[in-house]
C-alpha cells in the first residue's frame, strides 16, 4: 500500500514538514538518512547541517538560558549521553534538531533511518529505493534533504568544524569565540564578499583569501568588501593548512602562493569561513525535478512548495539558495507539508 507523504530528509524541514504531516493525520514516513562514513564525509548525516553547528542563538524560542531540566525531560536518556551538556547560550544545534525530531515522532511520524539513492517520479506513485534495498510507494514525496557546504577537502578544516572552522558567517558570526578576533573567509564570490562583510560587525580583522588577482563577485559586491576599513584581500593565496590545537580550536592559517614557490606565510585568526559555496542533495533524484542553475530545485508556483512533478514538494536548502536559515527552512517545511496535505485532498486520496 502505498505511503500518503513519504519525507526526504532530515533537517528542520523535514521535521516540521513532519509534524505538520502527523497533525493532519496523514501518518508520514520520515526516511532521514542513514548512518555511514560517507554521510559523515559529506556532512549529510541525519539531522542535517544544523547537527554540526554549537550554539544557536537566532532560533525563536530559544534565548540563552539553562535549559538543562527541560531537555532532559524532553529528550530519551540514551541520546542525551551522548549530547554535550548543554552550555546556556541558546540552544546547541544538535540539542535542537533532537528536540524537532522527538516532536515529530511524538505526533507519530514514523522515522526510518536510511537513505533514498533512487527515485522513479515518472509513474504514480511514485517509486522510492532506499540504501539498505527497502521499495516504497508514495503518493506525495517532500524532498527536505538539505545542500552541504563546500570545503577545501583538508583534513585541518574537517579536525575544526564546530571549532572554528564554519561556513556560515550568519549561523555563527556572532558566537563569543569570533567577537573581535581576526578572522578569514576564503573565496571570491558574492558569498565570500557577503561573509566577509557581514563578519566584520564582529571581528577584529577579516582577511579574505582569494586564489586569483581579482574577484568574480559582482562589481557592487566586491567594492563594498574592499572599501570595508575591517577587510584585507589576501590575494593570489591558497589556504594550505588551518592551523589550531585541542584547546583553543582554530588559531590561523596558513597561506601560499599561486604565482610562484615563496615561502609560505601565517595569519593569526580565531574562525575560518568557507564561503565557496553549496552543493544542494539532489543526486537521487537523477535530473527529475526542475533546478536552477547551481542544482537547486525550483519552486514552480509563486507562494508554494511545488515542484516541477505535481505531487513533489520541495522545503528547505535543497530549494532555497538565497536565504539558507534553520527558521526559513522550518517554515518551507511547514508550506511542503500543508500542500501536500491539500494537493492529497485535491486528487482524491483521503
Amino acid at each position: 500500500m502505498a505511503e500518503r507523504v513519504v519525507i526526504i530528509g532530515s533537517g528542520p524541514a523535514g521535521w516540521t514538514a513532519a509534524i505538520y504531516a502527523s497533525r493532519a493525520s496523514l501518518d508520514p514516513l520520515v526516511l532521514e538518512g542513514a548512518i555511514t562514513e560517507d554521510n559523515r564525509q559529506r556532512g549529510t548525516l541525519p539531522l542535517g547541517q544544523l547537527a554540526l553547528t554549537t550554539e544557536v542563538e537566532n532560533y525563536p524560542g530559544f534565548p540563552a538560558g539553562d535549559l538543562s531540566a527541560y531537555l532532559d525531560n524532553s529528550i530519551a536518556e540514551d541520546k542525551r549521553r551522548y549530547m554535550a551538556p548543554h552550555a546556556g547560550e541558546g540552544v546547541s544545534g544538535p540539542e535542537l534538531m533532537e528536540l524537532m525530531r522527538q516532536q515529530a515522532a511524538n505526533f507519530g511520524a514514523r522515522i526510518q533511518t536510511d537513505d533514498v539513492v533512487s527515485a522513479d517520479l515518472s509513474t504514480h506513485p511514485f517509486q522510492l529505493t532506499t540504501l539498505d534495498g527497502t521499495q516504497i510507494e508514495a503518493l506525495s514525496v517532500i524532498v527536505a534533504t538539505g545542500a552541504r557546504a563546500n570545503y577545501l577537502g583538508l583534513e585541518s578544516e574537517d579536525r575544526f568544524k564546530n571549532a572554528g572552522v564554519s561556513a556560515c558567517a550568519v549561523c555563527d558570526g556572532a558566537l563569543p569565540r569570533f567577537r573581535d578576533k581576526p578572522l578569514v573567509v576564503v573565496g571570491g564570490g558574492d558569498s565570500a564578499m557577503e561573509e566577509a562583510t557581514y563578519l566584520a560587525k564582529f571581528g577584529s580583522t577579516v582577511h579574505i583569501v582569494h586564489r586569483r588577482d581579482a574577484f568574480r563577485a559582482s562589481k557592487i559586491m566586491a567594492e563594498r568588501a574592499l572599501a570595508h576599513e575591517k577587510i584585507q584581500v589576501e590575494w593570489n593565496s591558497v589556504i594550505d593548512e588551518v592551523l589550531g590545537n585541542d584547546q583553543e580550536g582554530v588559531t590561523g592559517v596558513r597561506l601560499k602562493s599561486t604565482l610562484d614557490e615563496s615561502e609560505s606565510r601565517e595569519l593569526e585568526a580565531s574562525g575560518y569561513f568557507a564561503a565557496i559555496g553549496h552543493t544542494p542533495n539532489t543526486d537521487f533524484l537523477n535530473g527529475q525535478l526542475e533546478t536552477n542553475d547551481a542544482g537547486y530545485v525550483i519552486w514552480t508556483t509563486a507562494g508554494r512548495t511545488n515542484t516541477s512533478i505535481d505531487g513533489v514538494f520541495a522545503a528547505g536548502d535543497v530549494a532555497d539558495d538565497y536565504y539558507r536559515q534553520a527558521v526559513t527552512a522550518a517554515g518551507t517545511g511547514c508550506m511542503a507539508a500543508l500542500d501536500a496535505e491539500r494537493w492529497l485532498a485535491a486528487n482524491g486520496f483521503e
